[in-house]
């Protein structure tokens, strides 16, 4: 087996495990509190919870070190603090008696809600620009080298806010970031399903982005199955929550659109145990492939022609489903006994993929095995997929018995 970071023949460009790539998020980000749960496997959108909710963040698609970076704006002029600033995580009153905005003593969220610089939309998207009037900050829960996650409400509603910030001396990445958030916005703003997490808005400020969606209290499926410690969720809720992601992807597929980095953590679990997709800011239209970033996504759950850079087409999306599948059906993280890149070394090169349990469904076996067969073409379209979830779903409530999977597989997990 290969050793992190050692250099490998078959998948080009790939960088090591040392990089701050995918693997890179322990250094790359940082919990603001003791209760936060963050997940490993999360480079280019975070996922933590505090107080069981969550929420996608996307940051960027490049490697990124894991300085200080996002302390700059402390130190940016008109943000220090001021001996007379009263920001606190709970309302506060002023001298008239009206209640303010509840801030945390944050610079970003200050930058946010300075009500001295103006707050501006996204061209075509007017509609969707945030009346900061509406919205109570709360405190963050999670942070990156370039933004952060709060959470708050919005009219009332409780809701998860994204703030990322400009960079002051960096003009290219400040404009690779302004491209990333308008593409986030019109993304969003489109994509209008049940089983797409709802987008509330956004605004642009001089020194921030924010955007703002639905919070889900039940955080993501990965932490939902950490939380398991990875045993088995009973089938019924597995395969309807597969059938959530399957439908969601036949919709965002039937717009031309590809999400390219489908995986667990970026599905979020509601209150009614209901699955909905985030974190669509390294989606692209599908027409674009040529020009699109190729080191996006996670390892664990990549297509193997996106791994080698190789062109792809909505058909990754498919095979990441197929690695979804197998998690909601065991419980377990994919090639758990690798590193990330390892896992990927193994896909490209040795054809490696998930164990299937024996007593799993045939109807469940053979979607897996379509969904990341290594060639593109032999992957069924989501249309087919939600069909043959559909044919599942009839089958366990008439013929299965067993409330749920008992997988005892030992490591290695993973076939050749």
């Amino acid at each position: 087996m290969l050793e992190a970071g050692q250099k490998f023949p078959g998948i080009i460009g790939l960088k090591n495990h040392d990089n701050n790539f995918y693997d890179s998020s322990q250094a790359f980000y940082h919990k603001l509190s003791e209760g936060s749960n963050m997940s490993i496997e999360s480079f280019g959108s975070l996922q933590t919870s505090n107080g069981g909710g969550s929420v996608a963040m996307s940051i960027d698609n490049s490697s990124v070190d894991s300085s200080d970076s996002h302390t700059r704006i402390l130190n940016h002029q008109g943000l220090r603090r001021r001996a007379n600033d009263n920001y606190s995580v709970a309302q506060s009153v002023n001298h008239r008696g009206r209640v303010t905005h509840a801030l945390s003593d944050d610079a970003l969220a200050q930058a946010l809600m300075d009500n001295s610089s103006p707050t501006l939309g996204l061209e075509n998207f007017d509609e969707w620009t945030i009346d900061l009037r509406k919205l109570n900050m709360g405190a963050p829960f999670a942070q990156g080298a370039f933004g952060k996650l709060y959470r708050g409400t919005y009219n009332g509603e409780e809701v998860a806010i994204k703030i990322l910030e400009r960079p002051e001396n960096d003009p290219e990445r400040a404009q690779l970031m302004e491209q990333q958030f308008q593409q986030e916005v019109m993304m969003l703003a489109t994509l209008k399903h049940p089983n797409i997490v709802r987008f509330i808005g956004a605004c642009r400020k001089p020194m921030v982005w924010c955007i703002v969606t639905e919070y889900a209290k039940g955080g993501s499926v990965r932490q939902f199955l950490m939380k398991r410690h990875n045993r088995s969720v009973p089938l019924k809720l597995a395969v309807r929550q597969a059938l959530d992601v399957a439908k969601g992807m036949e919709y965002v597929h039937g717009l031309g659109l590809i999400h390219r980095d489908l995986k667990s953590d970026n599905l979020l679990i509601f209150s009614d145990k209901s699955i909905k997709i985030a974190d669509f800011g390294v989606a692209r239209i599908e027409v674009q492939t040529e020009g699109m970033t190729p080191e996006t996504g996670t390892y664990r759950w990549m297509a193997p022609e996106m791994i080698q850079h190789r062109p792809y087409t909505q058909k990754v999306d498919v095979y990441s489903f197929g690695i979804v599948l197998w998690e909601l059906i065991t419980g377990m993280l994919p090639f758990q006994n690798m590193t990330a890149v390892q896992a990927a070394f193994a896909v490209v090169n040795k054809g490696v993929r998930p164990i299937i349990p024996t007593d799993c469904l045939p109807i469940l076996s053979d979607i897996m095995t379509r969904c990341w067969d290594a060639n593109p073409d032999v992957r069924p379209p989501f249309t087919e997929v939600v069909r043959m979830l559909e044919n599942a779903e009839t089958e366990i409530l008439t013929t299965v018995r067993k409330a749920r999977f008992r997988c005892c597989m030992t490591q290695p997990m993973t076939m050749d």
